[in-house]
């Protein structure tokens, strides 16, 4: 390995081309993350499948998270998770990330954020699979590492009316 080389492999130097992953084989790897959202997912909101309607996660110092209910089928869970931010007294909510859940498959797939449309507006022309793919990796790949910040602080799921009993 040359010093030009040496350079670019410096820990300082890594962190900015970490910050966008690539893989190859993005089918395969989209796959995975999906799979791995799925339990990521139940693991933060241990009953997340019997919700109806909402619920309010809490974590010591930490903003509250907020998840909906959009659909619920045999098959599949549609839900929104957001966390909750005040500011002036106005609420923001961010990332207000939607996911599709399909329980029989154990995948979770993101659908869309509060600044990303899903996958269907954004392509009109679904001939464009490496676009498509592209699009769905990023989406999919924020929510893994959300999740796992989501995780790391320790949040502690309840309905939307125990939460209203606890303020």
């Amino acid at each position: 390995m040359g010093n030009g080389q040496r350079k670019r492999l410096l820990p300082g130097k890594l962190a900015p081309a970490m910050s966008f992953v690539n893989p190859v084989n993005k089918s395969f790897c989209l796959e995975q993350i999906c799979e791995s959202n799925y339990h990521k997912l139940l693991k933060l909101i241990p009953d997340l499948l019997t919700f109806e309607d909402k619920a309010v996660g809490l974590a010591p110092n930490n903003t509250t998270l907020h998840i909906t209910v959009i659909e619920s089928t045999p098959y599949t869970m549609t839900v929104e998770l957001s966390h909750c931010f005040i500011r002036n007294l106005d609420e923001s909510i961010e990332p207000a990330v939607k996911i599709r859940i399909y329980l029989d498959a154990q995948l979770a797939e993101v659908l869309s954020d509060h600044v990303r449309a899903s996958v269907a507006r954004v392509f009109k022309n679904q001939s464009l699979s490496r676009e498509i793919m592209n699009y769905k990796w990023r989406l999919n790949y924020f929510l893994q590492k959300w999740l796992d910040h989501c995780l790391k602080k320790d949040y502690h799921f309840s309905r939307t009316a125990d939460y209203a009993e606890l303020t």
